[in-house]
Order: C-alpha cells, then structure tokens, then sequence
C-alpha cells in the first residue's frame, strides 16, 4: 500500500524534530528517486538545476509547470517524502509565490522553498521587506493546505555576488518572524558563519553541501547547528561527470575502461520497479 501524502508529511516534520541533523539529496528523476530511496535516504528533494539539466535547459529558465511535472515524477517513484526547490515562486508578485505553493501540494509535494533571489542581474536581490513579504504570502499558502507543508525561506545572498553574512542573518531573521518553518542560505564560506546563523535562528537551518571547499562533514554541519542537510546537483553532477568521463574514452581513444567500474544492470535495476 503507498504511503498517503499526509503520512509523507508527519514523516517530513518529524524529520526536522528530532535530534541531530539528516541529509536530504536531490535526484533528478524518477530513476535516480528509487535509487536513493533504496540506499535509505529518509526524504529527498528537488534541484532547480539539476531538473534545467534534464530538460536540457540552464538553472532559472524552466517553467513552474515543467517544474511541477519533474517533482510529480519523483514524489510518484518512492513512498518517501518530497520537496522542491520552487526558486522564486516563479514571479514577482507575493500572489505568485502562494499560488506555487498551492500547486506544489497538489502534485504531492510535503515541503518547498522560496528564494529572495529577483533573477535579474541589476537587482539580484528583492528588498528585505518585499522578500518577508513574499514569504509571508507563501507561509498562509501552506497553512491553508489540507495537507501540511513545510515552507523553507531562502536568503541567496552568498550565490548572487552579496556576500554580507549580517545582512543574510537579518534577512533570515525576517523570514522566519514571516512563518518560515526552514531557514536556508547557501553559499555559506565556512563553519564559522555558519554556526553564527544557526544562532541566530530559533527554527531548523538547511545547508547545502556542493560547493567545492564549502561543503563540509555531516558531523561537522550537525556540530554548528545545521538540521538539514541538502546536496543541491552535486548528486547530478557527479553523475554527469561519469557520463562526460566515459563518452570522452569512447571518443578520443576507442577503450571502454569506464564498463570496470559502472554499476551492472541487474545491480541497478533491483532499485527499480518491476
């Protein structure tokens, strides 16, 4: 029998309450979901960028409708719950964040995140109050639901060149005054800082590991305070890299090394369906 979206949804809380931290990756597909299901992974969630790739699209250029149909794929592979990296809200206007967060819940998604990021280069950022505003408009969305939806409120000020770690903690702070049940702000440059936003929060805090020199050990992010601990498209990545690595040796020498250490088909198909 599959696990109810509500059920998904007790799981999902109750991942962010009890003690330690838990690691969240990111596949991007039905295929890479049953995978990471079957290694025993507790949740998972979805990757701006790793569900472009797949689409053969640039992080920032998909629409919420193709967004909504790769996190229906995924919360459809496994029983486990699922949330999505929802960027934006896909527009401007608080109306537009809330009704993202209706639409999530409705393909099965139990949690999501709003980013304060404009995705425009002359304003990078929203202004503090019109980003508590927009979160404020996405956190009534999740109350209304029938199902609960944990909402994560994301300051992107280290990734879009604003690298001020007081005013990522301000803004943090407002949005979780706004109802923000996660806090997250990737990009952070050591452990340093972010033992001083965990700090400063009263609600869980999201890392993401998958910036070469600024990831760190689950041992170390659960000392400085982290709850929740994602991998953004590092798992893509990596698994691109394989891709590039081994239809390079095909091209450029004609060997086929890369079969030594592939994964055999009967291996990986035991992680799918029948």
């Amino acid at each position: 029998m599959s696990v109810s979206q509500a059920d998904k949804a007790r799981k999902f809380r109750a991942l962010h309450e009890a003690p330690g931290a838990f690691i969240i990756p990111n596949p991007w597909d039905a295929g890479s979901a049953r995978v990471l299901a079957g290694l025993g992974f507790e949740a998972l969630a979805t990757s701006s960028g790793a569900k472009a790739g797949v689409l053969g699209k640039r992080d920032g250029k998909v629409t919420r409708e193709e967004a909504l149909a790769n996190a229906r794929l995924i919360v459809n592979a496994t029983d486990l719950p699922v949330a999505a990296d929802l960027e934006k809200g896909f527009g401007d206007t608080p109306s537009d964040a809330a009704e993202t967060i209706r639409q999530a819940s409705g393909v099965g998604l139990v949690g999501g995140s709003i980013e304060d990021a404009t995705g425009d280069k002359d304003k990078p950022l929203y202004d503090i109050e019109t980003a508590a505003t927009r979160i404020k408009a996405a956190v009534e969305a999740a109350r209304s639901l029938p199902v609960p939806f944990v909402l994560t409120a994301r300051a992107e000020g280290f990734l879009r060149g604003q690298a001020d770690l007081n005013d990522v903690i301000k803004r943090l702070q407002a949005y979780e005054a706004a109802g923000a049940d996660v806090l997250f702000a990737p990009g952070l440059p050591d452990l340093a800082a972010v033992k001083k936003v965990c700090s400063a929060l009263k609600k869980p805090f999201n890392f993401m590991v998958g910036i070469k020199g600024k990831s760190f050990s689950k041992a170390e992010l659960e000392a400085a305070g982290v709850k929740r601990i994602s991998l953004a498209t590092s798992l893509y990545r990596a698994a691109m890299t394989g891709l590039v690595d081994a239809a390079k040796e095909v091209k450029d020498k004609g060997t086929f090394t890369y079969l030594d250490h592939s994964i055999p088909t009967p291996d990986l198909n035991a992680f799918m369906k029948e």
